[in-house]
């Protein structure tokens, strides 16, 4: 089972579509770089939508792990912080629920558009973190744990 392949899903915020389309991208060529193939690519409306569409992909059986992209960049009011916190912790519920990762590749909140951009690289670490995971689970399993 050393070589069993990791199957990911993709959920791309489409709000800032020209950050996260390059996040895509880089997310797309880490997991090819590191073994694991991506099976399905859900957009979103925006970061506080993806909570639904994990769900839904974490009930497929051929996804492994869920990897979430997106920016939550600064406004004139607290939106930002209330959309990251937010769907951060109902991610996190998420992969408990349903035992499979589910990683965070969003920057944000309290970023400036152009922090945002130079953040574009949290896709590659939300990919090695769902694909170590899985790795992990796996090992894990297979000892006995859990």
């Amino acid at each position: 089972m050393a070589g069993e392949e990791i199957r990911l899903a993709f959920v791309v915020s489409e709000f800032h579509r020209d950050i996260t389309y390059q996040m895509e991208i880089l997310g797309r060529e880490h997991a090819e770089f590191l073994g694991a193939s991506v099976k399905r690519v859900l957009k979103v409306p925006g970061v506080f939508d993806m909570p639904l569409a994990v769900k839904m992909l974490l009930m497929d059986e051929d996804v492994d792990a869920v990897v979430t992209l997106g920016c939550v960049i600064e406004g004139a009011t607290e939106h930002d912080e209330i959309v990251a916190q937010h769907a951060a912790r109902k991610l996190m519920d998420l992969s408990l629920e349903f035992e499979k990762p589910v990683t965070l590749g969003v920057s944000g909140p309290g970023e400036t558009r152009l922090e945002a951009q130079e953040r574009v690289e949290y896709a590659k670490r939300a990919v090695e973190a769902a694909v170590k995971m899985v790795k992990r689970l796996r090992a894990a399993r297979r000892r006995g744990v859990g």
